[in-house]
């Protein structure tokens, strides 16, 4: 099953437009978030609150930010956080965002258990199973969960171990997520802690992402 890049986007369009977390402005995003999920987007949760989450919950079209780093686009977002960081420059931060959003992956569509991986003209697309979720403490001491899922087509050209991480740990629809993709095991990906590509709705424009990084 191919996900239709032109139709899925026209109907994303449609959808969102109506959509009550739309209505108010792009930056609702569905419920109000409690102080539970506020406080594990900042990676401080308890084990216990952690829940399984179906793939739908990165259900849509979405694209890689890598191209707005590149462009120099995100730079307002990497001067606010050398702002707020003395002991790290502008420069720093940059290319620490250069390494973790690096992709050759320019857009993943997301459809009745389906992922769709686009680069450069080609497309690949598998239908992945859920595989569990893994929690992660970081050197910082905060936290993390990573949903694993597996494509077991062994003709599929799409990565067969795909891990996303998006600051949720039960749930929820997803606002933007970081996502591992590999070939080796699900194991050597939770090793990754360098390179984590990073997708926002498809819709949205550079400066829109710009808006998002810096007010959520």
């Amino acid at each position: 099953m191919v996900i239709h890049l032109k139709k899925l986007t026209m109907l994303l369009g449609v959808l969102l437009v109506n959509s009550p977390a739309f209505a108010h402005g792009h930056h609702a995003h569905g419920a109000p978030m409690t102080e539970v999920e506020q406080k594990a987007a900042a990676g401080v949760f308890d084990d216990a609150n952690v829940r399984d989450r179906p793939l739908t919950d990165w259900d849509g079209m979405w694209q890689s930010v890598y191209p707005y780093l590149v462009s120099g686009e995100l730079d307002p977002v990497f001067r606010q956080k050398a702002k707020k960081d003395p002991e790290k420059t502008f420069e720093d931060i940059k290319a620490y965002y250069r390494k973790g959003y690096a992709t050759n992956v320019e857009t993943i569509g997301i459809e009745n258990g389906v992922i769709e991986f686009h680069r450069d003209n080609n497309v690949a697309s598998c239908k992945y199973n859920y595989a569990g979720y893994k929690i992660l403490t970081y050197a910082s001491g905060k936290k993390g969960v990573r949903y694993l899922f597996e494509c077991k087509d062994a003709n599929s050209k799409a990565p067969k171990y795909v891990q996303f991480s998006d600051h949720i740990i039960a749930p929820r629809k997803s606002a933007h997520f970081h996502i591992f993709m590999g070939n080796t095991s699900q194991q050597a990906l939770l090793q990754e802690m360098e390179n984590w590509p990073t997708y926002y709705p498809y819709q949205l424009k550079a400066n829109e992402v710009v808006d998002e990084m810096l007010h959520h």
